[in-house]
């Protein structure tokens, strides 16, 4: 059952080697981001699952010991999937799979890495935008029991659309997604999430909405009470960080 999930946004830029200068613009991010993780661990899960978007052909399961990297950003900084129990019997995922995490993921394995993680299991789930509502929830519902005590490290953007210099150029709806989105992770509203509406998120370039609907499903009838860590909107893109327990 579900006892814990952190939501964190997903933009490589967190990683200092790949903001580079720009570096210190996100550390309040990066800080609440440690402390979202921090209330993980605490939750003394028996696994862990990273759940984040993926392109079409990325979606799945990521077995721990799956490597990732940040060389299409322009760094040479190579992560994996989970130090802690489990990840001995996945140190060849890449010759098993042949696939490196989706570039979310890699962010969520660099989180975890920074945190040193090593209280449980780890594994990993790519979701795609194209994934529906109904689905994403059924998949977070079987995803909440795979063991007795499962955290979700949810990693995924809001809109990309706030500003005239942000990715998607400016959407006057963009805010009012956002703001109903931040209000739906620091209430652990489960209703809301699911509600979302998928064809929105993809014209406002929402890339956390299908790993929401996961959370949303795997928290169903748990009672999880949340906290919103972190919401501001940096070039454009909204990264709210929130934590239920």
């Amino acid at each position: 059952m579900l006892v814990a999930a952190a939501v964190c946004p997903c933009p490589p830029l967190l990683v200092p080697e790949v903001a580079a200068g720009a570096a210190p613009e996100l550390a309040g991010t990066r800080d609440a981001c440690a402390a979202a993780v921090g209330v993980l661990a605490a939750s003394r899960p028996d696994l862990l699952v990273v759940v984040g978007p993926a392109d079409p052909g990325a979606e799945g399961p990521y077995p721990a010991g799956t490597p990732g990297s940040f060389r299409g950003f322009g760094v040479d900084l190579a992560v994996r999937l989970g130090s802690g129990p489990g990840a001995a019997a996945g140190q060849d995922a890449e010759r098993d799979t042949g696939r490196e995490l989706p570039y979310a993921l890699a962010v969520g394995a660099w989180l975890l890495g920074g945190a040193r993680w090593d209280a449980c299991a780890v594994a990993g789930l790519g979701v795609t935008e194209e994934l529906t509502a109904a689905d994403a929830v059924e998949l977070g519902r079987t995803t909440g029991v795979r063991a007795d005590r499962v955290a979700l490290l949810v990693m995924g953007d809001g809109s990309a659309c706030r500003t005239l210099k942000a990715p998607g150029y400016l959407d006057e709806r963009a805010e009012g997604f956002d703001a109903l989105v931040s209000r739906a992770l620091g209430g652990a509203d489960t209703g809301a999430l699911k509600a979302l509406d998928a064809g929105l998120a993809r014209e406002l370039k929402a890339a956390g909405r299908a790993p929401w609907q996961v959370l949303a499903g795997a928290a169903e009838g748990r009672g999880l009470a949340g906290r919103l860590l972190h919401d501001e909107a940096p070039y454009g893109v909204a990264y709210p960080v929130a934590a239920w327990t």
